[in-house]
């Protein structure tokens, strides 16, 4: 401004040299208002440079709404651009994104033929690219005859800029194959984009082209490698490159520590941090810090943390909340809720949606499931914005908490909200209704769904597996595979636990056969599935196999084979299987422990379950449950010693549920003991009112004392209370189809083959010595009718069928809701040897596998 004023005093002001150089002076000062009142007091303000120079300086400074509006000014005054006019007028269009401006300077180009000057043409090319229209500057690039370094490099850095990363990639390739040698700046544009794409394949070639080319390592293109290479997963080839940089910066160390977070070498990570701060040449920054921060996170390492929480309240980051957020992380991931909610606290008062997230998803991942659905409530209370990862978060706490009403209330509030439709809250819903066995909302969530995917099926798989519907299960199975949706190990795992519950050994053979096909064998929950499915198919021999083929073998392969053994009746063996596992030095778990008094119980080793029993706590510290102590009665009170179970019932350190005194209730049914049934029974009706099971077991031991004044007491009491007996129900698996049985049943398509095989069989029976046992029946009739009514059980229909269905010889597996009652045991014994076949019959107790006139029990059930 003073030599302004001196050269208006001295009138040199009005020579127009002067005058242009002081307009130049006051735009590069960005004084755009003096430099504007110059040009205008010109005496040639219509000279072309004069208005490029100004409108140039409008663009270089940032003021690209002025530079249009000159330029329109210009224009309106007959002033004709030039080449060097047109691209700073092209730019102000591009960063405003003014398209209609931007054609019309376009259509001026074309009549003054600077269309194919090439400044402007790739100024033209950008602005179509930034403003959106792809298609047009693809166009005008194809229109340049011998496009330029420069005009690929603009190509490039559009589609880049843009997010259109694997394009500028095919277009990298389309320069190099038309023999355009790419300089550094090609190089650093398409690292980025490697980068981006997390292609390091790709990266390398363009390292070699760098190499190859002679561009030596400068800082810039050495960071860019560093970057490429860290976010495609080549970690060795992102150090190899740091290691090559003679002074790296802040830039590359946080490249390199990022890189090795984001592909889980956190280990790596926090050793690069260490060394970083004993170089001392360069500090950790908020970048550096929260990558750290990650790594901490994911290796759980707490006092680390803690000390890189006190480096980012020194470099005052209080108001970072990305850095909060990953704070939160920290701490909920290694459990220490308390700072975690602290950290959340002390943000400031206006959260975005990421820390709620963060602190939901905290709560949830440490089980406290009450305090994620709480604090989701208050944040819709709050009218705070929430999203998808909100709603699947919060919907595993509402799955684990089975709280059914508030999972349909956050149905309600995504649909409300608008985000119903989204693929993660539709799976989410259909997996909390799953697993709170909401079935029928499951189904209509997934049959609602617009599309086929992996997650939907396993979801509603694993419902039907775990509601008890192993069939629908199967069925979704075969939809998956017409849809052609490749299955997982988890799927895997769902359906063998199907058909572990519908004893459908041959389909689990299948899927057995499917889980070696897409190489699932080495996953632990498919093969612990396998174990588990064949032993619950009676095939104890491929539960074996199974077995061995696990590599690591964690606590759950143990007691899944352990218990398969003990059901089967092969307590020896699954005893010295047990001491095998504690010489492998695994520990048992309480289900591990059921299992092995469960073993005592089924082969009568009463004096080693005691030894078990009592060395529980002390051995192993696991204090008995319920289950325990009732395997422990259970096995007392089977091998005839009442007392000692009256006694042990007498002891325990807490109310005694239905399991304990169902166990004393069926040893008083063996040992026909009337007080100790009436005893047991009285307390399981006031724990169990609605189980039929304990009427039906009194009357038992009440008809085989021949007591039917007391037999017709519980009937009444039942008919009264409208407690209905459970119907006896038995399942076989033939060709892939699974044929159900009722006692009595006459509902099936073979009924007259059936019942025409039965009547051979009792005929060769009774010449093998069979006699019907009768005494088991509560009904008071006589011997004929009771012989009729037991001839019609479930069992007995579905081996019948088994025998007419099956190939001769074939073994005949066979699954039952009920215990087999003592009739019906000596009943298929005797059918084991007149046919010659084996005969494996899985009850709610156990297996029973019968073979030349034995079972593998001992009569011991």
């Amino acid at each position: 401004m003073e030599l302004q004023t001196h050269l208006i005093k001295f009138a040199f002001s009005r020579h127009p040299n002067l005058r242009k150089q002081l307009t130049t002076l006051y735009s590069s000062s960005r004084c755009f208002g003096h430099a504007r009142n110059l040009f205008d007091q010109s005496t040639e303000p219509n000279t072309l440079v004069s208005w490029s120079a100004l409108i140039s300086r409008y663009v270089q400074n940032g003021f690209h709404k002025e530079a249009l509006l000159a330029f329109n000014e210009m224009f309106t005054l007959g002033v004709k651009c030039n080449e060097f006019t047109f691209p700073s007028v092209l730019k102000a269009c591009s960063i405003k994104k003014d398209l209609n401006m931007g054609k019309k300077v376009h259509a001026m180009t074309v009549v003054s033929g600077f269309e194919s000057d090439a400044f402007v043409s790739n100024t033209l090319v950008v602005m179509y690219a930034k403003c959106g229209e792809f298609i047009d500057s693809k166009k005008l690039f194809g229109m340049i005859l011998e496009p330029g370094v420069v005009s690929w490099n603009v190509m490039f850095s559009c589609h880049v800029q843009s997010g259109f990363l694997g394009d500028s990639v095919d277009l990298f390739k389309r320069m190099v194959e038309g023999e355009v040698r790419p300089n550094e700046f090609s190089l650093s544009i398409i690292l980025n984009a490697c980068a981006g794409l997390r292609d390091g394949s790709l990266g390398r070639t363009v390292h070699g082209f760098l190499m190859k080319l002679g561009h030596g390592l400068d800082q810039f293109s050495a960071n860019a490698l560093v970057d490429m290479y860290a976010k495609g997963g080549r970690i060795e080839d992102a150090v190899a490159v740091f290691r090559e940089i003679i002074h790296p910066d802040t830039v590359s160390w946080n490249a390199v520590i990022a890189g090795c977070v984001l592909h889980d070498y956190n280990e790596l990570a926090l050793i690069l941090l260490n060394e970083m701060k004993k170089l001392g040449t360069c500090c950790p920054n908020v970048f550096t810090l929260s990558s750290a921060l990650k790594a901490c996170a994911a290796m759980g390492f707490k006092d680390l943390g803690r000390q890189i929480h006190s480096c980012l309240v020194k470099i005052d980051t209080d108001s970072d909340l990305f850095v909060a957020v990953g704070l939160i992380d920290l701490y909920s991931k290694c459990e220490m809720m308390d700072d975690a909610r602290r950290v959340y606290d002390l943000m400031p008062t206006k959260k975005d949606s990421i820390a709620w997230n963060a602190l939901i998803s905290g709560y949830s991942q440490c089980g406290d499931d009450l305090q994620a659905v709480s604090l989701f409530f208050k944040m819709h209370h709050e009218n705070i914005e929430f999203n998808q990862t909100t709603l699947s978060t919060v919907l595993k706490s509402v799955a684990s908490l089975q709280a059914i009403k508030v999972c349909k209330q956050i149905h309600t509030i995504s649909m409300k909200s608008g985000i119903y439709s989204d693929f993660y809250v539709i799976n989410s819903l259909l997996d909390t209704y799953g697993k709170c066995s909401h079935i029928d909302e499951a189904s209509k969530i997934f049959q609602e769904r617009t599309w086929e995917d992996l997650v939907a099926y396993t979801s509603m798989i694993t419902a039907y597996s775990q509601y008890g519907d192993g069939e629908e299960a199967l069925k979704l199975y075969l939809q998956m595979q017409v849809a052609d949706i490749k299955p997982d190990p988890f799927v895997c795992s769902s359906l063998l636990n199907a058909c572990a519950n519908l004893s459908a050994y041959e389909q689990g053979k299948q899927l057995h056969v499917h889980a070696i096909k897409f190489g699932f064998m080495s996953d632990i929950f498919a093969s612990n599935s396998l174990v588990n499915m064949y032993a619950k198919c009676g095939s104890i021999e491929d539960a074996g196999h199974a077995f061995s083929e696990i590599q690591q073998r964690g606590i759950v392969s143990w007691s899944a084979m352990i218990g398969g053994l003990a059901q089967h009746g092969h307590g020896k063996e699954a005893l010295e299987l047990f001491n095998q596992m504690l010489e492998d030095r695994v520990s048992p778990n309480h289900i591990t422990l059921v299992s092995v008094l469960c073993a005592c119980n089924h082969a009568g080793l009463v004096n080693e379950g005691k030894q078990y029993f009592e060395a529980m706590e002390e051995k192993f510290a696991i204090k008995p449950t319920q289950e325990h102590y009732a395997c422990m009665i259970d096995l007392l009170g089977r091998s005839g010693k009442l007392n000692e179970a009256v006694e042990l019932v007498n002891s325990i350190p807490f109310e005694a549920d239905g399991s304990v005194w169902g166990a004393l209730l069926g040893a008083a049914r063996i040992h026909k003991n009337v007080e100790l049934g009436k005893k047991a029974a009285e307390m399981l009706f006031a724990l169990e009112p609605d189980k039929s099971g304990t009427h039906v077991l009194l009357a038992n031991i009440y008809a085989s004392a021949g007591m039917w004044e007391n037999v017709a007491s519980v009937r009444k009491v039942m008919k009264n209370s409208n407690v209905k007996k459970e119907p006896g129900m038995s399942w076989i698996e033939v060709k892939d189809k699974i044929h159900t049985f009722i006692v009595g049943d006459r509902n099936h398509s073979r009924s007259d083959e059936i019942y025409a095989k039965l009547d051979e069989l009792n005929d060769l029976l009774s010449k093998a010595g069979y006699s019907p046992v009768t005494e088991i029946d509560i009904h008071n009739v006589n011997q004929s009718e009771k012989e009729k009514l037991l001839y019609h059980h479930s069992e007995k229909l579905a081996v019948a069928f088994g025998l007419l269905a099956t190939p001769a010889g074939a073994p005949i597996r066979v699954k039952k809701n009920l215990r087999v009652c003592v009739d019906c045991h000596t009943f298929l014994k005797f059918v084991s040897k007149v046919v010659s076949r084996q005969i494996v019959v899985r009850d709610i107790n156990r297996f029973h596998h019968f073979k030349d006139g034995s079972c593998s029990c001992g009569d011991y059930w």
